[in-house]
């Protein structure tokens, strides 16, 4: 586990690919687990360490995660997720060159709870809702492309299904168009800064995540 920051209110990890965020079904020891234990030992705390979930990655999914580490930080920093006041910026590898070179996509996105998965559409249908996001073409290789991300909502799979219906599906991700699976099994999509005013200490923090070490990856890194 990588620890990017740390203070007494709150700490930001890097989240592997394949690692879960919050315990699910599969009973596979979660990020946030890892990092409770990490702060018992550190601190030599006895009993029950505090720690709260205020956003999740998806399970193939790297990058920045941010917890609370004490309850006045959880309900402050839920209220900024909430309000949109904490800053995202996703990096995608994609594997067509989309049209034009920047733009913003609008879709209204239903989730489908047993597939797993969310479609987008043109206009509104029954049980959608509205999502947004801005995306800039900033790198190329000879067979993939770099996107800059920022979302303006957050949607289930939000930044997967847009890409995928634009045409651009994220390398790697077969439940959304891509045409092969990575080998490590990862889609090459990384939480790649987060921005916020901290919630205790109001001073401002900009944190940006390591590349996954892949090969793909650390050519976009140059």
């Amino acid at each position: 586990m990588k620890v990017i920051y740390e203070d007494n209110h709150v700490i930001v990890v890097y989240k592997e690919s394949g690692e879960i965020v919050q315990g699910d079904k599969t009973g596979d020891l979660p990020l946030s687990d890892i990092v409770k234990a990490y702060l018992k030992e550190k601190y030599q705390k006895p009993g029950n360490v505090f720690l709260g979930v205020v956003h999740r990655l998806d399970r193939p999914v790297s990058g920045l995660v941010v917890f609370a580490k004490t309850s006045k930080a959880l309900s402050r920093l839920n209220a900024m997720f909430q309000s949109h006041e904490v800053k995202k910026t996703y990096w995608a590898i994609v594997t067509r060159c989309p049209e034009r070179a920047s733009g913003t996509l609008e879709h209204w996105m239903v989730r489908n709870e047993k597939q797993n998965k969310s479609y987008c559409y043109d206009r509104e249908v029954p049980h959608s809702k509205k999502a947004v996001l801005d995306y800039e073409l900033i790198g190329r290789s000879e067979r993939f492309f770099l996107l800059e991300v920022r979302l303006h909502t957050g949607r289930h799979h939000q930044i997967r299904s847009q890409l995928s219906k634009m045409g651009c599906p994220i390398r790697g991700d077969l439940k959304y168009g891509a045409p092969r699976s990575n080998p490590d099994g990862s889609i090459s999509l990384l939480s790649r800064k987060v921005e916020f005013i901290h919630p205790v200490s109001k001073e401002p923090i900009s944190l940006l995540s390591p590349l996954p070490e892949d090969n793909v990856w650390t050519f976009f890194g140059k």
